[in-house]
């Protein structure tokens, strides 16, 4: 028998704490997963030549990446409740629908971010000034959709932080010449795939007068994704370079490269149903650069 879904599981828990559960969208892992891939790639590329990464590491972000999704989840609901009651595919997310109320999502993004600075504290004192850094971007994210077109950007800078924290994690310190290119690269990674989430909403979008990078490139979108994955893939190429990266770690990123080409090439900005599916399988782009990542090492 095939283990349950995410959104099985959410479905089998207790009615009252289903809204919880769907406001921190556990029945949708693709973004939990993109957000924790990152922190994998720079454990990985921190463990000594030779050497698995840190498994006990990649737990602990393993449970910080569920918690700081689920509370910039919350904090976007929480900002955005009125536009989402606007749009077909997240009007019925719990606060839109009025399932709970703003203050008892308020109090469970409480809950969330004490559990998540419990995770941090387990980490060396650079790493928990740095995690905590990132929460001013987490706050701000979601505000950015109304002032530029350009909150994916915004998105990426967030959503790539444990590529700077899983070295620092391991190492006490950034490895600059390291964690700044894979950092980039993942900035350029979210570029592609939250650019390809955001067609889907972009009618919506325009009638409610929110921005997007979508509706920035519009027909030039496949241009601007392919430039981003080149980027990506430089940048990957770089940090490889500069902590000496074998064979298995190039041929994991030029995968990534045929990934991301086929991932664009075939691309229908306009079939909403075509674009989850593409922005959901980069989820299989950052295995690969993880799997390359633990096999170079070794």
């Amino acid at each position: 028998p095939r283990a349950p879904s995410a959104a099985e599981l959410v479905r089998a828990a207790p009615a009252p704490l289903q809204p919880y559960l769907r406001l921190m969208r556990l029945h949708q892992p693709a973004g939990t997963w993109l957000l924790y891939l990152p922190c994998t790639w720079s454990i990985g590329l921190a463990a000594a030549p030779g050497c698995l990464p840190d498994w006990r590491m990649l737990s602990l972000f393993g449970v910080g990446a569920v918690l700081m999704r689920g509370a910039g989840c919350t904090i976007n609901d929480m900002w955005d409740r009125d536009y989402d009651r606007q749009v077909a595919r997240t009007a019925s997310r719990p606060l839109a629908a009025g399932d709970i109320s703003t203050f008892q999502s308020l109090v469970f993004l409480g809950g969330q971010l004490s559990l998540a600075l419990c995770v941090l504290l387990c980490l060396n004192y650079y790493s928990i000034i740095l995690g905590a850094a990132s929460l001013s971007l987490v706050i701000t994210y979601p505000l950015m959709k109304r002032i530029t077109y350009w909150p994916q950007l915004v998105l990426g800078l967030t959503f790539n932080w444990g590529a700077l924290l899983g070295w620092s994690a391991i190492k006490g310190s950034c490895e600059w010449s390291v964690c700044l290119p894979l950092y980039f690269a993942g900035v350029m990674w979210t570029l592609v795939y939250d650019t390809i989430y955001a067609h889907q909403d972009k009618r919506d979008d325009v009638m409610i007068g929110v921005k997007s990078t979508a509706l920035q490139f519009r027909e030039d979108t496949k241009q601007w994704l392919s430039g981003f994955s080149l980027a990506m893939l430089l940048s990957l190429c770089v940090a490889g370079m500069n902590c000496n990266q074998t064979f298995p770690y190039y041929s994991a990123v030029a995968a990534v490269g045929a990934h991301l080409t086929h991932q664009i090439y075939t691309l229908d900005i306009d079939r909403p149903e075509d674009c989850w599916k593409k922005f959901a399988s980069n989820r299989t782009v950052g295995i690969l650069l993880f799997i390359g990542i633990v096999l170079g090492n070794l």
